[in-house]
C-alpha cells in the first residue's frame, strides 16, 4: 500500500523560510509524479507545485513563483518544497500527493489526478 508522509511544517515569521519534505513509499516498482497542494481555513484546496518522476520538469502556481521551489533528486525520495519569503497568506495545511505515471516526465497540476495523499502539515506565517 502506498503511503505519503509530509514533514517540515511549523511557525515562521513573514519573510522567513521553511522546507517541507514528502516521502512516498510502499511500491518500489512504480514511478510517481508528486505535487504539493494547500488549503487555508474556509478556502478550497489549491495547487502549489508539481514535479515529474525524473525531477526534470516542474510547475509552480503563479502565487508562489519566485518564492517556492519544488525539487527531487533524480527520481528519488524525498520531494522537497523550499519556501522562501513567506507571507501570512501562505498560512495553510500543506498536502503532498502522488500518482503513478507511465512516463518519467509527466506531472499534473490537477488534484483530480492524484491518487495518494498525505495527512498534511501545518504552515503558519505570522505578520
Amino acid at each position: 500500500q502506498v503511503q505519503v508522509v509530509e514533514s517540515g511544517g511549523g511557525l515562521v515569521q513573514a519573510g522567513g523560510s521553511l522546507r517541507l519534505s514528502c516521502d512516498v513509499s510502499g511500491d518500489t516498482l512504480s514511478s510517481y509524479a508528486t505535487a504539493w497542494f494547500r488549503q487555508a481555513p474556509g478556502k478550497e484546496r489549491e495547487f502549489v507545485a508539481a514535479v515529474s518522476w525524473s525531477g526534470l520538469r516542474t510547475n509552480h502556481a503563479d502565487s508562489v513563483k519566485g518564492r517556492f521551489t519544488i525539487s527531487r533528486d533524480n527520481a528519488k525520495n524525498p520531494v522537497y518544497l523550499q519556501m522562501n519569503s513567506l507571507k501570512p497568506e501562505d498560512t495553510a495545511v500543506y498536502y503532498c500527493a502522488a500518482f503513478a505515471v507511465s512516463h518519467p516526465s509527466y506531472y499534473s497540476s490537477s488534484n483530480h489526478d492524484y491518487d495518494y495523499w498525505g495527512q498534511g502539515t501545518q504552515v503558519t506565517v505570522s505578520s
